[in-house]
């Protein structure tokens, strides 16, 4: 059952697939083998050129068994170092592929435990290389990761899911290669809770997240430093965040209303603001609980209001 519904969805991913952005595979349907790196700094994967030695399924006519011998010899390819020595190999010394199975067109890939030791930015690298690796063998048209006999899950831990090479597109036409840096600017309640703790922090992320999403992201992970603790309550989720004509609307779910009366309501909100604040391109911040503004955050925080930077709070 789980394998009919699993090719069942497969197949409609590859017709939404050629709906919205014509085949999967792309362009590169003809191109020669590629196996994909991770660069030494593991922040972007890179493409080398690979003559394969098992027949080359692409002709019309491979059979099954010489599908699953190219399938193991990238397999093995993506667990073996590159000759250049400016790349490292996407799956780490220490990660194993304990299996695979092909359903139709869908290739699963079982992981050893090990893989959910991986930091958040390597795997989706590492995702994406093995992605991009496996979609060029032919009869393979999406992939599903496993850990052990478990589906893989994000970092809200919801399943991944059926991919293709366009799970990793960030805009259409443009491909997710990379990982970028940047030194977000926080702000966390003080230890008495009357006021604002200033944290900088530097990350890696993802080039297909926005940066008010990942400002909220490492918001609700919490600060860093000793001399600081959380302003929005523990607990609580993004549900949405988007930037319009300045204007950053911020929806979080009903776990914001947690009550903490440690901490001021001022404190809570321009907690927010302010972090949202330090992108150029926001000015405001309206903040809802799963999208309804029509409450008021504890006695006299409007959440219809449209808020703006405020420096007053800031321990300095």
């Amino acid at each position: 059952m789980k394998a009919v519904l699993r090719s069942l969805l497969c197949m409609l991913l590859i017709l939404t697939a050629f709906v919205n952005t014509g085949c999967a595979k792309g362009a590169d349907e003809d191109a020669d083998y590629k196996v994909y790196y991770l660069n030494k700094e593991n922040t972007k994967i890179v493409s080398s050129p690979y003559e394969l030695q098992a027949k080359d399924t692409k002709e019309k006519g491979g059979s099954r068994k010489e599908t699953e011998a190219v399938i193991e010899e990238l397999l093995g390819q993506l667990s073996s170092d590159s000759e250049d020595v400016e790349n490292k190999r996407p799956i780490p010394n220490g990660i194993s592929v304990l299996d695979y199975t092909l359903e139709e067109t869908l290739l699963t890939l079982y992981f050893s435990e090990a893989y959910s030791g991986l930091d958040r930015f390597s795997e989706v690298l590492t995702r994406a290389a093995v992605v991009r690796t496996m979609m060029q063998v032919n009869g393979v048209e999406c992939i599903s990761f496993y850990v052990e006999d478990d589906p893989l899950l994000d970092q809200e831990g919801n399943p991944v899911g059926v991919m293709t090479n366009d799970s990793f597109i960030e805009n259409p036409g443009e491909q997710i290669n990379s990982i970028q840096t940047a030194s977000l600017v926080l702000y966390f309640a003080n230890k008495k809770g009357n006021g604002l703790v200033r944290e900088t922090k530097d990350v890696h992320y993802s080039s297909n997240i926005s940066m008010e999403k990942l400002v909220m992201e490492n918001l609700l992970q919490g600060p860093e430093g000793s001399d600081a603790q959380y302003a929005i309550p523990e607990g609580t989720k993004l549900m949405n965040v988007s930037v319009l004509e300045g204007v950053c609307y911020v929806s979080l779910d009903e776990n914001f209303l947690t009550q903490n009366y440690n901490i001021e309501e001022p404190v809570v909100i321009y907690s927010i603001v302010n972090s949202l604040s330090e992108i150029p391109t926001i000015n405001k911040v309206q903040i809802s609980v799963n999208g309804d503004t029509s409450s008021v955050y504890r006695e006299k925080m409007r959440l219809d209001e449209l808020y703006e930077r405020n420096l007053d709070y800031v321990d300095e």
